[in-house]
């Protein structure tokens, strides 16, 4: 923050997205990164500007934006968060009317207006008054609540602890909990600018969690993201489970209600089809994005999508990820069938997945996706988001990043042994390839 993301480049970004819009009320959370002040008053000023009436829900979980933008008047919301990366960083997530981030088309309707320079201008005596919009985030708890099974998993009184990075959920999180019935250990749930542990709820960033679950005797442990959109778990023995499982066993649980389409992107771990094969549902594939995956939910109709980087998406509630959700479907799956996390982990299909990335430019990276097509054409391939290319027990994507001069490689097979054997040769590969 403050060296490419500049208060003059927030404001401008602003007037281009009031300019998208026309006008009406536009709401805007944040989380808590040192930097979201700053960055909120920059906000403000270019919706004000361009004639939009900025409408403050402070500092709150991303699905909380989404989900108010949804059921409100407004005709957009910007989120202030920079989502799993590191305190430092800061950045804008543009939302439409529906309470869903804009597409692609969207996106680059928006980038050609701030490129044009030629934003709305409001007169002075026009200028709206900003609001503060209090009650966005009981809204959001209650719309998960009425998806559960409340009375059921009250029953069981479930010991929890709860990591939220001292951050946008720390305290939507706890208060879910507790109105679900469990006993609640907060850890990292103060507001904080910094981040006491890794951002990202992986396994390696997740000790202090599992520690306190062994300590406390918990029945599970829940980690968030900073922006509360990402859901981790740490079973009872005190280990911390794939975030890749926590979209599996909503997907397993969810398709034993009602069987439909699954939605998830081309990188998220093969245990979903397997899951869903055993309920006859169709499993949809697209590009890596939020967004993407969202957009196909809504168009199929879906049941229950999500990234396997722990955003469940569940529509009954709200087509976006949320580890609010995410959280009250795993502790009804765990009520409903009566066992332990551990268990329920151990009975799903078991993949390992490694991941790694090249340093390449965007043009050499497009060369090598067509020479890999070329050379794997007696193979099932896919060419949705870059190339993934199929096994009958293994699969590994290979995507050009479109924020980052380099090539993502991602490999999943029954062992991580073979995992990594197989990313590392398609790396060889690659690097064979690039001159």
């Amino acid at each position: 923050m403050g060296e490419s993301l500049t208060p003059q480049l927030v404001v401008s970004f602003a007037q281009a997205f009031a300019t998208y819009l026309g006008s009406g009320d536009v709401l805007v959370g944040r989380d808590t990164r040192s930097s979201g002040p700053m960055v909120k008053d920059g906000v403000f000023a270019g919706l004000l500007s361009a004639g939009c009436r900025p409408v403050d829900l402070g500092v709150c979980p991303t699905p909380t934006i989404l989900i108010q933008t949804a059921h409100s008047d407004a005709t957009g919301a910007i989120c202030i968060t920079a989502s799993h990366n590191p305190a430092n960083w800061n950045a804008l997530k543009f939302v439409g009317p529906g309470g869903v981030f804009l597409d692609s088309h969207e996106a680059f309707a928006l980038l050609d207006i701030y490129h044009q320079g030629e934003f709305a201008r409001c007169a002075n005596t026009d200028i709206a008054e900003p609001e503060r919009l209090d009650g966005a985030v009981e809204f959001h708890r209650e719309k998960v609540l009425q998806f559960l099974d409340t009375e059921l998993i009250r029953d069981k009184r479930f010991n929890v602890v709860v990591d939220c990075c001292d951050a946008a959920a720390s305290v939507a999180a706890p208060e879910l909990l507790g109105n679900l019935g469990a006993g609640v250990t907060e850890l990292y749930c103060d507001f904080s600018d910094t981040f006491p542990r890794g951002s990202e709820p992986v396994p390696e960033n997740l000790a202090a969690l599992c520690e306190a679950v062994r300590r406390e005797s918990a029945d599970v442990g829940f980690a968030l993201d900073p922006d509360g959109d990402r859901l981790a778990l740490v079973d009872e023995n005190g280990r911390a489970v794939s975030e890749e499982y926590t979209l599996v066993l909503v997907v397993d649980y969810l398709l034993g209600k009602k069987v439909g389409t699954v939605v998830t992107n081309v990188c998220t771990t093969r245990a979903v089809d397997d899951v869903a094969s055993q309920y006859g549902a169709r499993v949809v594939r697209t590009k890596v994005g939020e967004i993407n995956v969202t957009r196909a939910l809504v168009q199929r109709d879906g049941v229950v999508g999500g990234e396997g980087n722990g955003g469940v998406i569940i529509p009954d509630i709200h087509p976006c990820r949320d580890a609010l959700a995410g959280m009250g479907v795993i502790l009804e799956l765990m009520a409903a069938s009566g066992q332990k996390l551990s268990e329920l982990v151990a009975a799903m299909p078991r993949y390992k997945m490694y991941k790694t990335k090249i340093a390449c430019s965007p043009s050499k990276a497009l060369r090598v996706v067509g020479e890999l097509k070329r050379r794997y054409a007696d193979r099932p391939v896919s060419m949705l988001d870059g190339i993934n290319i199929e096994w009958d027990e293994s699969w590994v994507s290979v995507r050009p990043s479109n924020t980052e001069p380099i090539i993502r490689v991602v490999a999943e097979a029954r062992t991580a042994t073979e995992a990594q054997d197989l990313a590392g040769h398609i790396v060889s590969e690659i690097e064979d390839l690039i001159p």
